[in-house]
Formats: structure tokens, C-alpha cells, sequence
């Protein structure tokens, strides 16, 4: 079982009921074990951050990036932030929000590929 900071909690609540559009959509392809009876947790406490999405059976957290991922100081935040979480034995995917939007299909093909499947059930 990982850690979280307890603080954490309230504004993981708070994420979950504000969902971006693309964070909307990828929760409709991966909730209640659809791809291949792997659950997903969505905004998820772990450590000191709250990731996007997390399959706690394949230590896999997936990360949907907005504009200010992109930015010299939300890039250098991103690389720390994926040390540590990896640092806790997790693989962390990141994935644009316009992938997400755009090209949903593929995204869910690279995710099942992290999670060892070939095709959907």
C-alpha cells in the first residue's frame, strides 16, 4: 500500500469532481475494470502528489498534460515528480490532453501495451 500526505485528500476530491474533457474521456475507456479487469483509481493520492489516474495491480500511473506541462518550469516539475514516483517502484505514462482528445484509440493501445494486453476483450 503506498503512502499520501492526508492533506491531499480534500483536493483529490475536488479533482475528481472537475475533471478536464480529456481526463473525462480516457476515465469512460478505462472505469470499472474494462481493459481486461485492470481497475483504475482517478486522482489518486500517492506520496506528496495526486496523479491523474492509477492501476495499483500494474504500478502504472497515467498523467494527461495541459499547457503548463509544457512550460521550462512545468517540465523540470514533471521530471522530478516521475523520479519520485518512480523512485516508489511505479511506471508513470504521460500523455497529452490533445492526444487524449484527438487520438484516443492509440492512447489506449499504448496503455494496454504497459499493461501487457494486446488487443481489448
Amino acid at each position: 500500500m503506498l503512502g499520501y500526505n492526508k492533506t491531499l485528500k480534500g483536493f483529490s476530491r475536488r479533482l475528481r469532481k472537475e475533471m478536464t474533457d480529456a481526463e473525462k474521456l480516457l476515465w469512460l475507456k478505462i472505469r470499472r475494470k474494462q481493459l481486461n479487469g485492470y481497475q483504475f483509481n482517478r486522482q489518486k493520492p500517492i506520496g506528496e502528489f495526486i496523479v491523474d489516474f492509477y492501476c495499483p495491480k500494474a504500478s502504472l500511473v497515467i498523467e494527461l498534460d495541459g499547457g503548463q506541462h509544457y512550460t521550462d518550469d512545468g517540465k523540470a516539475k514533471d521530471i522530478r515528480r516521475d523520479d519520485c514516483l518512480r523512485s516508489m517502484g511505479l511506471r508513470v505514462l504521460r500523455f497529452s490532453d490533445m492526444e487524449a482528445l484527438k487520438n484516443m484509440e492509440g492512447l489506449i493501445q499504448k496503455i494496454m501495451e504497459n499493461l501487457g494486453l494486446q488487443n481489448l476483450p
